[in-house]
């Protein structure tokens, strides 16, 4: 079976304090919310690929969701030392730049920039 991922979630524990530190801290773009008696729910807008989604909810999500950038070395720079880095920046055998952080509720984040060149 061949699937095409469209949505992705990670969980976080206060959804508005998530979202502000998404847009404020990492640049991401609050696409909306969905907020009721059942769920609070947001997503962010993307150029491409499956859909980034938070919501609140008290399980972990033990996940590492993995993002393209265009200069992951410029991302590194402003990120280093602000929070928790899972793994620093490196180059991969394979031809990518990448680095992985946590989010505010511990969900691992990794920017990757694909192709990368050594200037």
């Amino acid at each position: 079976m061949k699937t095409k991922l469209t949505h992705v979630r990670a969980n976080v524990q206060d959804l508005d304090k998530a979202v502000e530190w998404y847009e404020t801290v990492l640049g991401f773009e609050c696409g909306g919310k969905d907020i009721n008696e059942r769920w609070q729910y947001a997503d962010f807008l993307n150029d491409g690929g499956a859909v980034f989604a938070i919501a609140v909810d008290e399980k972990p999500s033990l996940g590492r969701y993995n993002f393209d950038v265009d200069d992951v070395n410029a991302l590194w720079d402003k990120l280093k030392g602000k929070m928790e880095i899972v793994q620093a920046i490196e180059t991969m055998p394979y031809g990518t730049r990448k680095f992985t952080i946590k989010d505010l509720d511990g969900n691992e984040l990794g920017f990757v920039q694909q192709d990368f060149k050594e200037m």
